[in-house]
C-alpha cells in the first residue's frame, strides 16, 4: 500500500509505502496524480517517506513501479527521499541518470527541510 497525501495545493504530493508495493498500489497513485498533472500540468515535488519501504511483493509489481516512473517522472520538478537506510540514501545518486527531476536525499529526521527545499523553486 501506499499512502499519500497532497501538501500546498496539489503542488507536492508526500507518498509513503506501507507493507511490499503491489501493482495495484501504483495504478491507484496512477489515479490520484494524473488528473492533477493534467490541471497544473506538473507537480513541483515528490516527497518519499521510505523509512518503512519493504520491496515488492511480486514481479509483476516491479514492473508497474517502473512503468509509473517511466510515465510520470517528467511531470515531477523534484524528488526528495526520507530514509536512514544507507542502501536508499544512495539511490537517488543512481534514480537521476533515469529521471528528469532533481533528486535529492534527507535522513527521516530532515522532514522539514526535505519539504522546504521541495518547496524552493529551482
Amino acid at each position: 500500500m501506499i499512502e499519500h497525501k497532497w501538501c500546498r495545493e496539489h503542488e507536492i504530493l508526500e507518498v509513503k509505502p506501507v507493507g511490499k508495493f503491489s501493482a495495484e498500489d501504483f495504478q491507484q497513485l496512477a489515479a490520484q496524480i494524473d488528473p492533477v498533472i493534467t490541471e497544473q500540468g506538473r507537480i513541483e515535488g515528490l516527497l518519499i517517506n521510505a523509512q518503512d519501504f519493504a520491496g515488492w511483493e511480486s514481479f509483476v509489481a516491479l514492473i508497474s513501479h517502473f512503468r509509473f516512473v517511466h510515465d510520470h517522472h517528467r511531470h515531477i520538478q523534484k524528488i526528495a527521499v526520507l530514509s536512514d537506510n544507507p542502501v536508499l540514501s544512495f539511490m537517488p545518486s543512481l534514480v537521476c541518470h533515469f529521471v528528469s527531476a532533481e533528486v535529492r536525499p534527507f535522513s527521516l529526521n530532515a522532514y522539514s527541510q526535505a519539504l522546504e527545499w521541495l518547496e524552493n523553486p529551482g
